[in-house]
């Protein structure tokens, strides 16, 4: 059941602290553990790789069964089922057009007064390492959402790694989802150590420029250390929703859409914020209600019982206040008016609008990415998307006339700086 509140400085500090879940004690215990897999994976590649496999994933694998074979993928489609099959492609559908949509454009501006020319000129990074959870759960829409805005941005080389399961084998929705993506260079390892050899490559695996990729928290304390060797997309914490409801939401439905983000894992936020107390109470009724025969109860109800919350507002602009504060990895807005609500929102992973857009349609394939920021990151950082592929280079041209229109400004500037040799550099030019 989530604990109902009322008091507005009680509800920040409840969002703060469950804001803030990321970031205990345990994390920082974990920190050295990183440290040195990452050392000694750098050090000596496949030999530590494959050690850590053994030791965390109790996989024992050798250096040839790292990489996923032609024959193995050729079997996952013989093992996923039609109706799965075309559920995968209709999602690639949908991302890769909505990905596609996005892509930066080049530009060149010129001004032939002055001719000076300017612009930027984006291209994609070289290579992509996609990481891709496994263990209790196989994610083949995390492969889509990761590969699919690498591919559409042009990034020639996108490589998957992925946990083994104790048979060494691997989910075949996600081996499917890969191939349908584009992605046939697939690794089967995990955990900081997939990260290591991303980042720095060893004998079997060689580095890509850039991570992404949600994992557990040994995933992403990894992609934090070694982030500046590469570059990597965020630093993903639980998952969480938000839900703004008022009297016109179906309690039934809230409620469903707060456990779909609880039964992520025990850490996963769930947050509602309504101004109607009659629909706080239903909800709590019905949260109790589906719980009861839940597959995942257990780890639901601890994610629930720790990390959800029920806060009665006095209007929805107050709800739309506090969901900033939050800055939610998904925001929901069940309202009767949610694009009158919409411009009060500044910060949120994504925004789902109206009684029948749930969140699951998002995580699936409506297009926009499923790969969030999360843990207030929503306040600075965006979704995944074909520009955390790229990169941009600035373009620059000046002529003779307009260098010497500016010569006299920038010896000014050089010389209140103490950096003679950039002066000489454009006053040599004028001699």
């Amino acid at each position: 059941m989530l604990r109902i509140t009322t008091q507005r400085l009680e509800a920040e500090s409840e969002l703060l602290r469950i804001g803030n879940r990321m970031f205990d004690e345990q994390v920082f215990h974990k920190e050295a553990t990183v440290t040195e897999v990452l050392q000694a994976v750098r050090r000596q590649g496949d030999e530590a790789l494959l050690r850590y496999t053994a030791e965390f994933d109790q996989v024992t694998l050798t250096a040839a069964e790292l990489r996923v074979s032609g024959a193995e993928l050729d079997a996952a489609y013989q093992q996923v089922k039609g109706d799965l099959l075309r559920a995968i492609e209709l999602a690639h559908s949908r991302i890769e057009a909505f990905h596609q949509k996005r892509l930066p454009q080049s530009w060149v501006s010129f001004d032939p007064d002055r001719d000076v020319v300017l612009g930027k000129r984006y291209t994609p990074v070289d290579a992509a390492g996609i990481y891709v959870p496994g263990g209790k759960a196989s994610y083949p829409s995390t492969v889509l959402m990761n590969a699919v805005p690498a591919i559409a941005a042009g990034v020639k080389r996108v490589v998957m790694v992925t946990p083994p399961g104790r048979e060494k084998t691997l989910n075949p929705a996600i081996l499917v989802a890969a191939q349908v993506a584009g992605v046939e260079e697939i690794y089967r390892v995990g955990g900081a150590q997939a990260i290591a050899a991303l980042a720095y490559g060893t004998q079997t695996i060689p580095r890509v420029d850039l991570i992404t990729g949600p994992g557990n928290i040994y995933v992403t304390l990894a992609k934090k250390q070694v982030f500046g060797q590469v570059g990597i997309d965020t630093l993903a914490g639980p998952s969480e929703v938000l839900v703004i409801a008022d009297d016109t939401a179906h309690p039934r439905h809230v409620a469903a859409d707060l456990l779909a983000q609880a039964e992520h894992d025990s850490h996963a936020a769930a947050i509602l914020i309504t101004p109607s107390e009659r629909l706080a109470q239903e909800v709590n009724k019905e949260i109790l209600r589906q719980l009861e025969h839940h597959p995942r109860r257990t780890l639901t109800e601890k994610a629930i019982a720790n990390y959800g919350a029920t806060i009665v507002v006095a209007d929805l602009a107050e709800a739309a206040a506090l969901s900033n504060k939050f800055a939610p990895e998904h925001l929901q807005l069940e309202v009767a008016e949610p694009w009158e609500l919409l411009p009060l929102i500044r910060h949120a992973g994504a925004i789902f609008c109206g009684h029948f857009t749930p969140e699951a349609v998002g995580d699936y394939l409506a297009g926009p990415n499923h790969t969030l920021p999360t843990s207030g990151a929503a306040r600075y950082a965006s979704p995944l998307s074909t520009e955390t592929f790229m990169k941009h280079s600035s373009i620059i041209q000046y002529g003779a006339d307009a260098l010497a229109e500016v010569a006299e400004a920038i010896t000014l500037l050089t010389e209140a700086e103490g950096l003679p040799s950039h002066g000489d550099s454009v006053r040599l030019r004028q001699e």
